[in-house]
């Protein structure tokens, strides 16, 4: 019998037990170790969830304060951190391997939404962008016309699914290609996709290519409103004309889509000369006219359908930036996806489900 001290979710305990070695080789054993989950690290499943909680909450030293005053589990910074690095790389391949995240969107209601947007993340290599994607779904809302698009209010999402990684464009969008076809998104499967993002040229590039389904393309609206918002203050200046000006191309785009706005706007640029504000309203066309076939808000709304990206958003602040910018942390790239994959598994509603997997 030998003692080894172990970090339960309780604190530190000493358990004896059996060790067993080969005399004819360098095989050695110690079969409660394997039987009760404790690893090099020493800890039991319940402590290794218990850590990787306060990792991926809070920087790696505050995270051993906290757990002290809270659970009087004294453990040093540098445990929490590998334990949370082992703990990510794990959640990264049970996330694209089991089952379970993807009978979690088979159960749920609604129609199929996808998002994506991207972050800095500050590596040892200089400011990253760190692309986070998540493929959810949502009871459509009651219909809305367009007056009252900004009153309405839209369905909680049944099931959200994330990802993130820093990585190119293409690799990236090859991830996309693959979950989609694990979540059965697929032209086979007859399962339409309203795929949503702020209008970089590379999310419409990668859709295309990745998505087979039938899919829908919708630029978020809070984008194209800022653009107005700043023409109209090139055109205008800071003030109430400059908000008017914006605030009635909006409305009118709300009623007529892209294509009427971008009628609107060209003979509006026409009348303008060779002058500053036709520039300005040449650049505002340019974004429009990049993105004339993902501005039909009217329909949308009157399926109930979202017109905003404001989910991958609040997901980039809420469940990315929140924890791998703090303290002006400078990350290895695998190590800052590692901790990202804690909390996209978090954001996704499987950490309870992931952990009962470890400890079948």
């Amino acid at each position: 019998m030998i003692e080894r001290t172990v970090l339960t979710s309780i604190g530190h305990v000493t358990v004896a037990r059996r060790y067993y070695a080969c005399p004819s080789c360098p095989a050695k054993q110690t079969p409660f170790d394997g039987w009760a989950g404790i690893g090099n690290r020493s800890l039991t499943e319940h402590a290794r969830r218990m850590v990787s909680l306060a990792g991926m909450s809070w920087s790696f030293d505050v995270a051993a304060k906290r757990l002290e005053e809270l659970c009087h589990v004294r453990v040093s910074d540098d445990t929490i951190e590998r334990v949370c690095q082992e703990e990510g790389h794990r959640a990264q391949s049970w996330m694209k391997e089991s089952d379970e995240p993807v009978r979690a969107f088979a159960k749920a209601a609604g129609q199929a939404e996808f998002y994506t947007d991207g972050l800095k993340v500050n590596t040892t290599g200089g400011w990253r962008e760190m692309r986070l994607s998540v493929f959810a779904k949502r009871e459509p809302a009651a219909a809305c016309e367009p007056e009252h698009w900004d009153r309405r209010v839209l369905n909680e999402p049944t099931v959200r699914l994330a990802s993130c990684a820093i990585a190119a464009s293409n690799i990236v969008g090859a991830s996309w290609r693959r979950t989609a076809k694990r979540l059965g998104l697929s032209a086979s499967s007859g399962h339409g996709l309203s795929v949503l993002g702020d209008g970089a040229r590379w999310i419409w590039d990668e859709a295309a290519k990745r998505f087979t389904c039938p899919a829908e393309w919708c630029l978020d609206v809070f984008h194209v409103s800022q653009h107005l918002h700043d023409c109209g203050k090139s055109l205008l200046g800071e003030g109430p004309a400059a908000r008017s000006w914006a605030n009635e191309r909006r409305a009118h785009l709300l009623s007529f889509d892209g294509v009427g706005l971008i009628r609107r706007l060209s003979a509006e640029r026409d009348a303008q000369g060779d002058t500053p504000r036709r520039a300005a309203m040449r650049g505002l066309l340019g974004y429009l006219d990049e993105n004339r076939d993902s501005m039909w808000y009217r329909d949308r709304l009157a399926r109930g359908l979202p017109i905003g990206s404001g989910l991958v958003e609040g997901a980039c602040k809420n469940a990315i930036h929140a924890r791998l910018r703090l303290n002006s942390a400078r990350w290895r790239i695998r190590r800052a996806e590692r901790i990202g994959a804690l909390r996209c598994l978090d954001y996704s509603g499987q950490w309870d489900v992931y952990w009962a997997a470890r400890a079948a």
